[in-house]
């Protein structure tokens, strides 16, 4: 029974971090790597398929560009096309050996949209935080209805999982709050 609830929290763990990944890609005003560096290219003449963090670093120069410079020169338009065809609203340009973002800024109509589609991944994560609740609770329930705990035992456990999913939340709110402030600064 203590391992439904140890297994519960890690789940609820692994759904915080890809929440917390999934809104590092609503894009604020502001240049950060993790705009790109997930982004899928084709190389070497379709050879390879790799994430951008694996071709090249990724910094910013100033708060509205990102400077990315490939690992290897000769996939710099490679890489510059993989950004185009990702439709993330970025457009590089290259010298041939350094590839640059200029980050645009924001429009209030735009940042309302961003704001919208961060609530919307938030309540995504929050429910999938409660279907991990739900099926702790279904299989202390199942182990009850099959007398393996007592009536005591689930009541206590259901407790413990409602803890735990209490203080799961928290941070969901905090990036929540966190991503908005990101958002809304001009």
């Amino acid at each position: 029974m203590d391992s439904t609830v140890s297994e519960m929290r890690q789940k609820m763990q692994k759904a915080l971090m890809i929440l917390q990944e999934d809104l590092s890609t609503v894009r604020t005003g502001r240049a950060m790597p993790s705009l790109v560096e997930n982004v899928v290219v084709t190389v070497y003449d379709g050879a390879q398929r790799l994430r951008i963090k694996e071709l090249a670093t990724i910094s910013a120069s100033d708060p509205q560009t990102l400077v990315l410079q490939p690992f290897d020169p000769s996939i710099a338009g490679e890489i510059q096309k993989g950004i185009m065809e990702a439709n993330i609203g970025l457009t590089p340009s290259s010298d041939g050996n350094i590839i640059r973002i200029s980050i645009p800024p924001l429009s209030q109509e735009r940042r309302q949209e961003l704001i919208k589609l961060m609530k919307q991944k938030l309540e995504n994560g929050r429910i999938a935080i409660r279907q991990i609740r739900q099926d702790a609770r279904n299989i202390i329930r199942k182990q009850h209805n099959d007398k393996e705990i007592s009536e005591e035992q689930m009541f206590t456990l259901d407790k413990e999982i409602q803890k735990i999913t209490d203080e799961v939340m928290i941070p969901v709110d905090e990036m929540g709050n966190k991503k908005e402030q990101e958002l809304l600064q001009i």
